[in-house]
């Protein structure tokens, strides 16, 4: 089963995407999409760390090339955290798809589901605040909402987070949370 959940910034959007995977049965993946390039990033990737301790999760950080991880066993459950930094990461870093990041990235979502029995992914909700941005930006945004729409069209339950309450948009399977 396919899940997306998005949310604004500290919207609870991770926490309540732990939950629904920790409900699964080990063994449970956690990969991690955000490259620590800053201190900030740092203390945000520790946060996640501390967060899911003692959780049944095994992390690999992957900040690019979603299709070509293979897994080293079939994973009950798999967390991706968080499409906004893929989706980034592909655009713009090392290594990146570049032109093509929308259709790698979906090629991946379908990689990992056919290696999982169940896929969280959590995306940002980034796309309401009314801001006039830069061209590069405006690219982020494009192609993140791009993946957002499909991977949502694609899944079988998409929760928006909303200050810790999950919003259920769409539910064709058993969890919820």
């Amino acid at each position: 089963m396919l899940t997306l959940v998005t949310g604004g910034a500290a919207s609870g959007k991770s926490e309540y995407a732990e939950r629904l995977t920790t409900a699964c049965d080990e063994p449970r993946v956690y990969i991690a999409t955000m490259q620590p390039f800053d201190a900030e990033s740092v203390a945000r990737i520790e946060k996640h760390r501390a967060a899911r301790a003692g959780r049944g999760f095994s992390t690999i950080e992957r900040y690019h090339d979603l299709k070509g991880l293979r897994l080293p066993y079939r994973a009950n459950a798999v967390l991706l955290e968080c499409m906004s930094n893929l989706a980034a990461n592909e655009l713009f870093g090392e290594g990146s798809e570049g032109g093509d990041t929308v259709r790698a990235i979906l090629d991946g979502v379908d990689a990992l589901c056919a290696q999982a029995r169940d896929v969280v992914i959590v995306s940002n909700e980034l796309f309401s605040d009314g801001e006039i941005y830069e061209p590069e930006t405006l690219r982020y945004l494009d192609v993140l909402s791009e993946i957002n729409r499909a991977v949502a069209q694609h899944a079988q339950c998409v929760v928006e987070v909303v200050c810790g309450i999950p919003v259920i948009h769409k539910n064709e399977g058993e969890k919820a949370g």
